[in-house]
């Protein structure tokens, strides 16, 4: 299932993955506070960074409990109420392994903003293909209130971390109401979808000026 999420991930924005997930995958707690170390937060889904010199070490902490409960509840089969959140985690998780990976590849850095406002936009964009996959129209027409309402953040999150969140949740709510209203009803394709991929690829300051044209156009 997490190989076959991260392939459909990867279709959507038409780019090959540097590098199956499941390489990289830890599913004990307890190992993932040992790489981390000190500090980190507790969590259901992380994705673990180090640099050393001209090397990026990677892992990817997905709880056990998390993927059993969503493998039970398969998300390409119906995704709903009772496996929206677990599948929204690992969307997460997915979203930063792969944009971090392909643009490692490329040679390109990415800031800490740019990977939490990709996997707000993968979220919706994956939500979205999956319910008109499933003839959903009813949580289509739930996702912007469902992810960008009244959003909820952890209660031990830094300062620091709270603006990310909070201003990578903003962006990506503008950016998807407006492909809401320019591209009406269902499957992401045609020209939304080259849209996607092309802002996929862009910088930090374009996706940001990108979605304030669109926002407000």
């Amino acid at each position: 299932m997490l190989r076959n999420l991260q392939k459909f991930l990867a279709r959507l924005y038409r780019i090959e993955p540097p590098a199956d997930v499941r390489d990289y995958l830890i599913t004990d707690a307890r190992h993932a506070r040992a790489l981390e170390g000190d500090g980190g937060r507790e969590a259901e889904e992380k994705l673990l960074v180090a640099e050393n010199d001209d090397e990026l070490h990677l892992a990817l902490y997905l709880d056990a409990e998390l993927l059993e409960r969503l493998a039970s509840q398969d998300p390409f089969e119906c995704l709903g109420a009772d496996n929206f959140e677990d599948f929204c985690k690992v969307i997460e998780g997915l979203s930063h392994f792969n944009y971090l990976t392909w643009n490692a590849l490329a040679d390109r850095r990415v800031t800490l903003l740019e990977l939490e406002l990709q996997a707000e936009i993968d979220k919706y964009i994956g939500a979205r293909t999956l319910a008109t996959h499933q003839a959903r129209p009813e949580l289509a027409a739930r996702l912007l209130a469902v992810l960008f309402e009244s959003p909820r953040f952890h209660t031990t999150l830094s300062a620091a971390e709270y603006e990310r969140y909070f201003h990578a949740g903003r962006f990506a709510g503008w950016y998807c109401r407006s492909l809401e209203a320019r591209y009406a009803g269902g499957l992401p394709g045609g020209d939304m979808l080259d849209e996607l991929r092309a802002f996929y690829r862009l910088p930090q300051p374009a996706k940001l000026s990108h979605i304030h044209s669109a926002a407000y156009a």
